[in-house]
C-alpha cells in the first residue's frame, strides 16, 4: 500500500515538473503587442467540454453570483461516506471594478456515522472594499471520537483531584479512542473597515453552544470506572459535562492583498483575532483566546500561474481563564476545517494550538490546465496543560496529494480530491475551494 502512494507521489512530482518546463519553454516566436503564452492556452474549466462554449467567454457581470452546486458522495475520516449537496458562491457587491470578488460556500451533509453537517459561510467585500464582513453560521449533530489533548507521548490523562481518602489519580487509554455525541450551533459574524489600503480592523460577535453532549465510554460505577478525556478536563474546570456555551467579542486586525480569496497565486493573508467570552452575554465562564494566522503564495512561473508554493500558519492560544473541551481547538475545527489532513478530524486538541502546512500546486492538462495536481505536508502541535505537555514540545506530521478538478474558470473555483497520510492514519478528502 505504502509502495503504491510513494509510486503516485513520485508521478505527480514529474508531472508538476514536466508542467513547469513546458510553461518556462521558448515556445512560439511572439511580437510584443501579440498574445502572450497565457492567452495562446488560456484557463478553461471544465463546462468548457461540456457546453463547448467559446474560449473567451465574458467576465462575470456585476452583482451577478456565480453558483456551482454538486451533489457530494465522499469519505473522510471520523464522518464515514458523506451524502448531500454543496455550493461554492462567488460575485461582486456593486458596479466599481476596485471591489474584491466576495466569495461563500454553503453546504448540507448526512453521513453514515448518523451525523448532519450544515453550514454558511461568506466573505464579503462591499463597496471599494472600505468594509468586508465574515460570517460563519453552522449546525452540526455529530458523533465523532475524542482522544484526550496533546500531542505528547504521555498516555495519561488526569482524574477529578482527590481528597485525603481518595487521592487523585490517572486513567490510562493508550491513545485509544473515546467515542462521542454532541450537538453544535456556531454564529460568528466579523464585520471589518479598511484603515489603509489592504489593512482592515473589525469587531466581532462569536457564538458557540454545545448541547446533548454524551461519551459512549463514560462509566462512573465504581468497580468499573472508565473516565473519559472530556467528563476529566470538564469536571476538573467547572463545565457541565452534557452543555456549555461561549459567547464574546473579538478585536480584530486583517491584512489581505492576495489577488483572489477563493485561489490565490500570489499575496499575502495575515489575521490576528483577540476573543473575550464574556459570562454575562451567556458564557458559562470569563476567557479570552488569541488567534494568529499567516499565508502566503509564491508564483513559480509567470507564464503559467498556476504553479505556487502556498504556506499557512496559525495559533490558537488560551490566553485567561478556561474553555470548554469542545471549543479548545482541534484539527479538522480552524475556521475552514481544512487542518490535518491525513488524520481524523479531531485527532489532536490542545488549551494551545499551532498548525504550519506547505501546498505544490501545479497544472497536469498541458494547456487548457482544467486539471492539476498538489503535493502537501503539514505539521501540528498542541498542549496539555495538566499533564505537562507544551505546546511546541512534540510535533505530529502528515503529508499527501491530491487532484484539482477547474470548475470555475473566472473565480477559480476547483474541486479537490486529496489523500492523506499520518502516522498510523490516513484519509480521503473531497471539497470545494482550496484549502486555504
Amino acid at each position: 500500500m505504502k509502495q503504491t502512494i510513494f509510486r503516485f507521489i513520485f508521478i505527480f512530482i514529474l508531472l508538476g515538473l514536466t508542467t513547469i518546463s513546458f510553461g518556462q519553454g521558448e515556445g512560439p516566436r511572439l511580437e510584443p503587442d501579440s498574445l502572450s503564452t497565457i492567452a495562446v492556452c488560456p484557463q478553461k474549466d471544465i463546462f468548457d467540454i461540456l457546453t463547448k462554449e467559446k474560449l473567451h467567454a465574458p467576465e462575470i457581470p456585476s452583482r451577478k453570483v456565480r453558483a456551482i452546486i454538486l451533489p457530494l458522495v465522499a469519505y473522510s475520516p471520523g464522518t464515514g461516506v458523506q451524502l448531500g449537496a454543496g455550493s461554492s458562491l462567488s460575485w461582486t457587491i456593486g458596479r466599481n471594478p476596485l471591489t474584491n470578488l466576495s466569495a461563500g460556500s454553503v453546504q448540507l451533509l448526512w453521513t453514515t456515522e448518523r451525523q448532519l453537517i450544515s453550514y454558511v459561510r461568506t466573505n464579503m467585500f462591499f463597496n471599494e472594499n472600505k468594509w468586508f464582513l465574515q460570517t460563519d453560521w453552522r449546525w452540526y449533530l455529530l458523533r465523532l471520537p475524542t482522544y484526550g489533548l496533546g500531542t505528547g507521548p504521555a498516555d495519561n490523562i488526569p482524574l477529578l483531584p482527590g481528597d485525603q481518602e481518595t487521592p487523585a489519580c490517572l486513567v490510562s487509554y493508550a491513545g485509544g479512542r473515546f467515542p462521542m455525541k454532541f450537538n453544535w450551533v456556531k454564529i460568528h459574524n466579523i464585520l471589518f473597515m479598511e484603515v489603509a489600503t489592504s489593512f482592515y480592523a473589525g469587531l466581532g460577535y462569536h457564538l458557540d453552544h454545545y448541547y446533548d453532549i454524551k461519551d459512549d465510554n463514560l462509566n462512573l460505577d465504581s468497580t468499573t470506572q472508565i473516565i473519559t478525556p472530556h467528563y476529566a478536563y470538564s469536571t476538573m474546570n467547572g463545565f457541565n459535562t452534557q452543555t456549555y456555551t461561549t459567547s464574546g467579542i473579538s478585536v480584530n486586525f486583517s491584512y489581505d492583498s492576495r489577488d483572489n480569496i477563493i485561489n490565490a497565486y500570489k499575496g499575502f493573508y495575515i489575521n490576528a483575532s483577540y476573543l473575550y467570552n464574556f459570562i454575562f452575554l451567556g458564557s458559562n465562564r470569563n476567557g479570552s483566546q488569541l488567534w494568529t494566522e499567516f499565508r502566503t503564495y509564491v508564483g513559480l512561473s509567470k507564464r503559467v500561474p498556476r504553479h505556487v508554493l502556498a504556506f499557512r500558519v496559525f495559533g490558537s492560544f488560551n490566553i485567561t481563564g478556561e474553555l470548554p473541551y469542545l471549543n479548545l481547538m482541534s484539527n479538522g475545527f480552524d475556521p475552514i476545517n481544512s487542518s490535518g489532513r491525513g488524520y481524523t478530524q479531531g485527532r489532536w486538541r490542545g488549551e494551545n494550538f499551532a498548525y504550519g502546512e506547505v501546498e505544490y500546486r501545479f497544472p497536469i492538462s498541458p494547456c487548457s490546465r482544467i486539471v492539476g495536481g498538489v503535493l502537501f505536508a503539514n505539521v501540528t502541535t498542541a498542549s496539555n496543560n495538566a499533564m505537562h505537555v507544551p505546546v511546541f514540545g512534540y510535533f505530529k506530521p502528515g503529508c499527501g496529494f491530491g487532484l484539482r478538478i477547474m470548475v470555475g474558470k473566472h473565480d477559480r473555483t476547483n474541486i479537490l480530491i486529496d489523500f492523506g497520510l499520518g502516522q498510523l492514519s490516513q484519509g480521503l478528502y473531497l471539497q470545494a475551494q482550496e484549502v486555504f
